[in-house]
């Protein structure tokens, strides 16, 4: 497995270089989506981009009125439409290429070392390996620049904290009284329950999105490295990742709006 290329920030802050870089380059397709299907719209004569964008409101649309009613549910339109955009875009960055550099001596990031305690523990390595064998060579680290952000357990649980905080925010604030009523049913002794439930929802969230994600990129890191024997192999799997890609954002976005519809949900709509 490459190694990450991380820098320490203030001395304590770890920050995942590929992490950030394609965060950014995500937050930038989704930017650039967003302004060509938005630019010069027209009811006669729409673009293909304008047609895409109308036809993923629409989907966004169907979700939302699928967990709760319209009335509630249609100021969550912007919201599902701008995470399944930018999860896709995350899931997908890491199929088409990588980057990977190596390195014999200690690498630098705008005068800071990149994973100083990688390049000790190959140096030690390398060492033990010269004792051993009579000095053959040395080999540093390798480090992966390019990746799917949502490979990676910060960015998923990242999101995930978002949304949990957003989903019991505006059931506190919005649906008061049912929201704290609901932590008490069927009875008080099932308040330790539902607090599970609701710490269990926020962790399923975000490892469901992690895992499916980070083990795809595994298996492609392991099929690269079988040179041309995996190719056949490769190509078949970067084909079904795109699929579970997809799907992945489609179930992040239709669990967010199902812990929404919960959170917002009132006895006076059973009546």
């Amino acid at each position: 497995m490459h190694e990450a290329p991380i820098i320490k920030l203030f001395g304590w802050f770890r920050l995942d270089l590929s992490v950030a870089i394609t965060l950014l380059v995500t937050c930038a397709i989704v930017f650039i989506i967003a302004r060509l299907a938005t630019r010069n719209l027209s009811v006669t004569n729409p673009s293909r981009m304008q047609n895409f964008l109308e036809w993923a409101v629409d989907f966004v649309r169907g979700i939302v009125s699928s967990t709760m009613d319209m009335k509630k549910g249609k100021v969550f339109v912007s919201l599902g439409l701008t995470l399944i955009m930018f999860i896709f875009v995350a899931n997908m960055l890491g199929l088409p290429l990588t980057f990977v550099t190596a390195h014999d001596h200690q690498a630098k990031f705008l005068g800071m070392e990149i994973s100083p305690e990688v390049f000790e523990k190959y140096e030690a390595e390398s060492h033990g390996a010269e004792g051993e064998e009579g000095g053959h060579g040395h080999h540093g680290p390798e480090f992966a620049w390019w990746k799917s952000p949502t490979a990676d357990a910060s960015v998923a649980m990242g999101l995930s904290l978002i949304v949990f905080l957003l989903v019991h925010y505006l059931g506190m604030t919005r649906n008061t009284k049912s929201y704290f009523k609901h932590y008490l049913e069927p009875f008080p002794v099932f308040l330790p329950i539902h607090l599970v439930e609701k710490v269990a929802n926020l962790l399923t969230l975000g490892m469901r999105l992690f895992g499916n994600l980070f083990a795809g990129e595994v298996l492609i890191a392991t099929l690269l490295g079988a040179g041309i024997y995996g190719i056949p192999a490769l190509v078949v799997w970067q084909g079904f990742s795109v699929f579970v890609g997809s799907i992945q954002a489609f179930v992040f976005v239709m669990l967010t709006m199902v812990y929404l519809a919960q959170s917002l949900e009132s006895h006076d709509d059973h009546h």
